[in-house]
């Protein structure tokens, strides 16, 4: 708003602006033709847009999947995945470029972490593939912060792109249809519970117990299992919302009868929903996913507990665009 009224312009100028880049889906400020030539040129010299430039784009077999590789204004990738669904068109998006996390069986962490992204790099991630929907008539449905970083990690950039994409006079996605994912980073879910808004709560938990899940989720050590069930425990109290846990299983390492018994304990008496995800292997990771029927009956031990369980079909294995597979890269030229 200070830079419109320092160029003289009127106070709709603002709503123009944001209704052309979220409602419209500009893709850049020349786009908008509601706004004076001589303005648009301004703004593309004064406030430019992030730049999210595809540089790569690949496409699973079953034409369900398609991953983009983006370069950023500082020449830093990331990547981002569209996935659609028989009712469902939704985007996996990217928090930071790289990770500090280091869980075990991820390849986003390998190279260690770079730097947060903005929350307009987020949106814009989400821009681009609603984009590539309209362009046939459809719209992005589901927003899932699970790509590349730790969403709490970068805390307020998230919640400031939910609030961008969410809002009505913009992108208008509802609250309901956005997820965030976090390893367990206790002041991020604390934070989100004062929130007040309708998000999806996920929680990559991958063992119930603390001896596994340090080695699972290095970031354990600091946020234990204990911490992580009671902030969500508080959450549920608070909100009224259930939690999502996601478990990746590896083959001989967390998907014996006894592990499923461990997470029948740990999630007792809180409204929950899991979800089982045969690890997607990763390129330089030596670990395994868990055969079909060792998945099947974890499944049936959670269930006959009364844990709502969701067995998750990979999706984009083949290009490396399944969860724990996404990885900042660059191109041989």
């Amino acid at each position: 708003m200070e830079f419109l009224r320092t160029h003289g312009e009127p106070r709709f100028r603002a709503d123009q602006i944001w209704h052309g880049i979220y409602r419209e889906l500009a893709p850049s400020y020349a786009a908008i033709t509601t706004l004076p030539k001589r303005l648009r040129a301004l703004l593309k010299e004064a406030l430019p847009l992030p730049v999210l430039a595809p540089i790569d784009v690949q496409e699973s077999a079953d034409g369900q999947t398609r991953k983009v590789l983006f370069r950023l204004h500082d020449g830093e990738t990331i990547e981002a995945v569209l996935m659609l669904y028989e009712k469902r068109r939704t985007v996996c998006l990217s928090t930071q470029v790289g990770c500090a996390v280091g869980c075990a069986f991820c390849a986003t962490g390998k190279a260690g972490f770079v730097r947060d992204l903005t929350a307009g790099e987020i949106a814009a991630q989400a821009l681009h593939f609603a984009r590539e929907l309209d362009a046939r008539g459809e719209r992005l449905t589901n927003i899932v912060y699970m790509g590349m970083g730790e969403p709490f990690l970068n805390y307020d950039a998230v919640m400031r792109s939910i609030r961008i994409l969410n809002d009505s006079a913009g992108f208008a996605l509802g609250a309901r249809r956005f997820t965030v994912s976090t390893v367990g980073i206790v002041p991020g879910i604390e934070r989100f519970t004062d929130e007040g808004l309708q998000v999806n709560l996920a929680i990559s938990l991958h063992a119930a117990t603390d001896e596994l899940r340090n080695r699972l989720v290095p970031m354990n050590r600091r946020y234990p299992v204990k911490e992580i069930m009671r902030a969500c425990r508080a959450y549920v109290a608070r909100t009224n919302r259930r939690v999502t846990f996601e478990i990746a299983l590896i083959d001989g390492v967390n998907d014996a009868p006894d592990h499923a018994e461990a997470v029948v304990r740990l999630l007792s008496g809180l409204i929950a929903h899991v979800n089982l995800i045969p690890l997607n292997p990763v390129p330089g990771i030596p670990l395994r996913p868990s055969p079909r029927d060792r998945v099947e009956k974890f499944a049936e031990i959670l269930r006959n507990a009364g844990i709502p369980t969701t067995v998750r079909l990979g999706r984009g294995i083949e290009i490396q665009a399944g969860c724990g597979q996404l990885r900042a890269r660059s191109l041989v030229q």
